[in-house]
């Protein structure tokens, strides 16, 4: 008879020594595009969880019950980092998942890890070819109902060639813009920014303190100069004043 190793002694591996995706477009569209952006919306001291490309096991006693999502977001838990995420210590499954097709994954995607999230609640899914070489169109989602993914989301076509959806769950909009999967806040009437867009209006507000500052300086230095020609000009008037007092004085005197 085989023994079963308790499900406290298991390991839950947090790699398989796989490369993080397979083109710099899929890198910069993971990290830049969705991770940082959303991590932004998301402030730390919140109650929301936005990670990707780590293990997520959701089978207590079975490590081969895992799936590594390109990026995920959970509500309602600790923003807190952490090796893998395991569903049975957090309790809830992720509310949005990306997965960002390639060569390799496109068909896994649409097919075994539909299923899985779909199985698992995961309330939205969508997809995005960054190349454009897999998916028509490029942008995808399923959206769950008691029915599961039963009828997949239309993406919207737009004028420009590009496409849109809505995520009802994160209340913002999905815009395809080349390679990239932008993210539209419509309450904002923004696009969440990418890091290069951060840092460039970090460059472009400190640029326009330090004018503001050197204006500041030099108002500062004109009233200085000022308060000086004033303080000279109540001198001489005094003086003037003292003059006017002697001579009078003086003509009194020899009256």
């Amino acid at each position: 008879m085989l023994r079963t190793a308790p499900t406290s002694e298991i390991e839950y591996p947090e790699s398989d020594g796989m490369p993080m995706a397979e083109t710099d477009e899929h890198r910069i569209q993971m990290t830049d595009a969705l991770i940082h952006p959303l991590r932004t919306r998301y402030p730390t001291q919140g109650n929301v969880y936005v990670s990707g490309n780590l293990f997520f096991y959701y089978e207590e006693g079975n490590r081969d019950a895992v799936v590594a999502p390109d990026v995920l977001v959970v509500f309602g838990v600790s923003p807190q980092k952490r090796r893998t995420y395991k569903l049975w210590e957090e309790g809830r499954a992720p509310d949005v998942i990306f997965e960002l097709t390639s060569r390799k994954t496109f068909e896994t995607d649409l097919g075994r890890q539909r299923l899985i999230y779909e199985d698992l609640g995961v309330r939205e899914y969508f997809l995005f070819d960054p190349l454009r070489e897999y998916l028509r169109p490029p942008l995808q989602g399923f959206r769950l109902t008691d029915e599961g993914y039963y009828d997949p989301l239309k993406p919207q076509p737009l004028s420009t060639g590009e496409w849109q959806l809505e995520s009802q769950v994160l209340g913002l909009v999905l815009h395809t813009e080349g390679p990239n999967l932008r993210l539209y806040d419509p309450e904002t009437d923004a696009y969440l920014r990418m890091p290069e867009e951060t840092e460039s209006m970090l460059a472009e507000t400190e640029s326009m303190l330090a004018e503001a500052e050197s204006m500041l300086a030099e108002t500062e230095s004109e009233l200085t100069k000022t308060a000086a020609a004033l303080q000279a000009e109540r001198a001489a008037r005094a003086a003037a004043e003292a003059e006017i007092a002697r001579l009078k004085a003086l003509l009194d005197k020899s009256n």
